[in-house]
């Protein structure tokens, strides 16, 4: 949310950073840990900050730092994911871990990034025999078609500054229900940009406050009013608004 793009710096997709050891290690440690581990965290956090949300607001602003330097995300709008589909020219589906741990279903919402990363997946089958290697092109339409299906894009690094991934988020989603739904952490930034409303073209269908992920859209006796400071700036409203009438605009530019 300062504006600086961090995510269309093609460092951050070098193949240097790819092929460290320990990053490729992270990397296949990585969906049998959030697989083992996280439904028990997920209910060890909730019962601490029941039990002791004093101490609970200390242990997450101590965990915070170190969660920034190994996996870390940023909601991503439509064209800034078609920005780095094109840094990285190839994107591999592969089945999204948080479904499969939250839903026990295998589905494809997940997009590596750049370089082939089959053979880091060996040790997990299921998610090996899933990947489905696609084009700039076709990756834009499934991101697109899934922008207009309400996932909210997210853009994660696998041991900070490697970006590995963009992911297609939900309510199932572990980040969005850990840092939204359960506000237990903060595991991603908010995007640089903020909606805005026209009341000039606004039918006043409320489709866009039914849309927000985030229940960042209110209403006064003119229309739908945005809550910047709630706003993640992913642009489903956006997308799901037929009159037009909804735009993103900086965060850092004074309209946020």
């Amino acid at each position: 949310g300062e504006g600086k793009k961090w995510y269309e710096n093609m460092a951050n997709y070098s193949r240097e950073l790819l092929e460290d050891p320990r990053r490729q290690r992270y990397i296949r440690e990585f969906f049998g840990r959030v697989e083992r581990d996280h439904p028990r965290n997920e209910r060890l956090a909730l019962s601490v900050k029941r039990l002791a949300p004093g101490p609970y607001r200390f242990l997450r602003r101590m965990i915070e730092p170190r969660q920034k330097s190994t996996h870390f995300g940023q909601v991503l709008p439509i064209e800034d994911v078609e920005t780095v589909i094109d840094l990285v020219g190839s994107v591999t589906r592969l089945t999204c871990v948080c479904r499969k741990v939250t839903t026990g279903k295998e589905r494809r919402y997940c997009f590596a990034l750049g370089a082939d990363i089959g053979h880091l997946l060996d040790p997990y089958p299921s998610y090996k025999a899933g990947l489905e290697v696609l084009s700039p092109g076709e990756a834009k339409d499934a991101a697109r078609r899934l922008d207009h299906e309400g996932e909210v894009h997210t853009v994660w690094t696998m041991l900070t500054p490697f970006i590995g991934a963009v992911c297609n988020c939900d309510g199932d989603c572990l980040a969005v229900r850990a840092q939204h739904s359960l506000d237990l952490a903060t595991v991603m930034f908010k995007a640089e940009y903020v909606a805005a409303v026209d009341r000039d073209l606004c039918l006043d269908c409320g489709e866009c406050r039914r849309v927000c992920p985030f229940g960042a859209i209110g209403r006064d006796t003119r229309g739908p009013v945005v809550n910047k400071s709630v706003c993640y700036g992913c642009g489903l409203c956006r997308a799901a608004c037929e009159a037009r009438a909804i735009t993103l605009a900086g965060r850092t530019s004074g309209l946020g």
